[in-house]
């Protein structure tokens, strides 16, 4: 208790709310502890984990006790990144916070571009095969976010492939690619106001950023309690949702800061290379093992201007042919302000509008 009233010192945290977090913690301590005897798949990313022993139940029980408000939580009771890492997203978070977000004007549009390379499984007959595609996508976001969004998608194209199976596919599904016409994979133009793409959530499902906590330690908090249950763990999966933020382009520069801050303080995360290269672009990568995936998760970032560059997942050990040391998948993201963005387009792209309904 006397750590949660450190943590934040100019914000005395309710009385009400230790008892709580008292109790949950003191309740699920005094519960039966049971462990778990097998290892999730990674293939199927089972959205099952324990935290120190605790059964699932448990675990669960025990966060939304804590993590109820986000003065309380899990964010500094467990350690943090190890000293190197630390080290390099303090560094990140203050070049972050003096750098100018770029300003984009009326009729200008904020451009995101993303190349990245993601892995596709099968199976022919009894053999299970993977292969890695390529793709290349733009976002064209709008000064005024109300306005029309445009998304180019694509075209896709195979990466790399694993042997003689792995190839077969690969070879498979570009055939079936490139022989279709309406198949977004062969590349698509989709426009829609405020990025309602697919008729989906506005804001391209990232609506949410003014609203993150811009203190480390409350957004960390915040992001254990939306992702709980998600993952093979707590806090392989904070890291992925900083990832997933960091990704879009347009995180602005304070909450940039915040999540390096936050990520410092992330049990298991490390310093892994100091000289990473995603799509020619090079900076240093801070990752987090997640031994239920075999993979480790990494983030890659300039900490002398604090900009992020992309994220990956590495092979650690030999998977469906995929030898260890191999990069599953990977995202490099790169924003810039433009004056035009493409004509054309639809908000459900290739994809049919059904008319009962106007979904696609």
């Amino acid at each position: 208790m006397t750590l949660l009233r450190n943590t934040r010192s100019e914000t005395e945290p309710p009385e009400a709310a230790l008892n709580r977090g008292r109790a949950a913690l003191l309740a699920a301590a005094a519960g039966p502890v049971q462990q778990h005897t097998s290892t999730p798949s990674r293939a199927k990313r089972a959205r099952r984990f324990a935290i120190g022993g605790l059964s699932t139940v448990g675990a669960a029980a025990l966060v939304a006790g804590l993590v109820l408000t986000d003065v309380v939580g899990f964010a500094g009771w467990r350690g943090g990144a190890d000293a190197a890492a630390a080290t390099v997203l303090e560094e990140a978070s203050a070049a972050a916070i003096t750098s100018i977000d770029p300003v984009v004007q009326p009729g200008q549009y904020l451009k995101v571009s993303t190349t990245g390379v993601h892995v596709a499984s099968g199976g022919i007959g009894d053999v299970v095969a993977s292969y890695q595609y390529a793709s290349d996508d733009t976002l064209y976001r709008p000064a005024d976010s109300s306005d029309d969004w445009v998304w180019v998608r694509g075209p896709q194209s195979i990466a790399a492939t694993f042997g003689p199976a792995s190839e077969e596919m690969a070879n498979a599904w570009w055939d079936a690619v490139s022989s279709s016409s309406d198949s977004f994979e062969a590349g698509d133009l989709l426009r829609a106001p405020g990025g309602t793409f697919y008729g989906g959530d506005a804001g391209a499902g990232f609506a949410d950023l003014g609203q993150l906590p811009r203190d480390p330690y409350r957004l960390l908090n915040y992001i254990y309690r939306v992702t709980l249950g998600a993952g093979p763990s707590p806090d392989t999966e904070a890291l992925v949702y900083m990832a997933d933020r960091l990704r879009i382009g347009n995180v602005p520069a304070d909450l940039r800061a915040a999540m390096y801050k936050a990520a410092a303080m992330i049990p298991g995360v490390t310093f892994v290379s100091g000289e990473a290269t995603l799509d020619g672009r090079t900076g240093v990568a801070i990752g987090r093992v997640e031994d239920a995936w075999g993979t480790r998760v990494d983030i890659i970032i300039d900490p002398d201007t604090g900009t992020f560059i992309g994220d990956r997942e590495v092979l650690l050990r030999d998977q469906d042919g995929i030898p260890a040391g191999t990069a599953l998948r990977w995202t490099s993201v790169t924003s810039s302000v433009v004056d035009k963005a493409p004509e054309g387009g639809s908000v459900c792209g290739k994809m049919t509008i059904n008319p009962e309904t106007g979904q696609c």
